[in-house]
């Protein structure tokens, strides 16, 4: 069983979530948030993100991870902010030695409802219908990060389909 957890990045709110494939499908772990409050400063808002990043991969021990990429937005300052939360994640997988991917939400759609224009809501969906859950995972930010997991599971399986041709 290989396990992927997927992490959407962002300063107030990091989602993440964690899944298995084996030869049956994709199965639910974990997922949730990391909430970090407007009022700390930026630097106390990294720390927290950084070890509870470590905190996760501790406890769950991942074999691969996905990050979404960054893609610039026209608020700079989020697009910053993000970028931060980024780099601490970053550096927790790179500091537990987990593999890391990173992919767009044009690739994130495209893998998880096989269209890259697809809205929120139909993402959401087929998360829940992949991973064959009762109802969507909320909140938003969790959900997201499962599609990127999602979307690792499927390129990983693609990736290796290639390599033995």
């Amino acid at each position: 069983m290989n396990s992927v957890l997927g992490i959407d990045p962002g300063t107030a709110t990091t989602g993440y979530g964690l899944i298995s494939e084996s030869r049956n499908g994709l199965e639910l772990i974990s997922y949730g948030v990391i909430s970090t409050s407007p009022d700390l400063p930026m630097e106390k808002r990294l720390q927290i993100i950084y070890k509870r990043m470590i905190e996760i991969i501790d406890l769950h021990q991942p074999d691969s991870c996905a990050v979404e990429k960054l893609f610039f937005q026209r608020n700079v300052t989020t697009a910053i902010s993000v970028g931060q939360a980024r780099g601490v994640i970053l550096l927790a997988l790179a500091e537990r030695d987990i593999k890391c991917a990173e992919y767009t939400p044009l690739e994130v759609k495209q893998a998880v409802t096989g269209y890259g224009v697809a809205n929120k809501k139909q993402v959401q969906i087929m998360v829940q219908a992949l991973l064959d859950l009762p109802e969507i995972p909320k909140p938003d930010d969790a959900s997201d990060a499962l599609a990127i997991a999602i979307c690792h599971a499927h390129s990983k399986r693609i990736n290796d389909l290639h390599s033995l041709s």
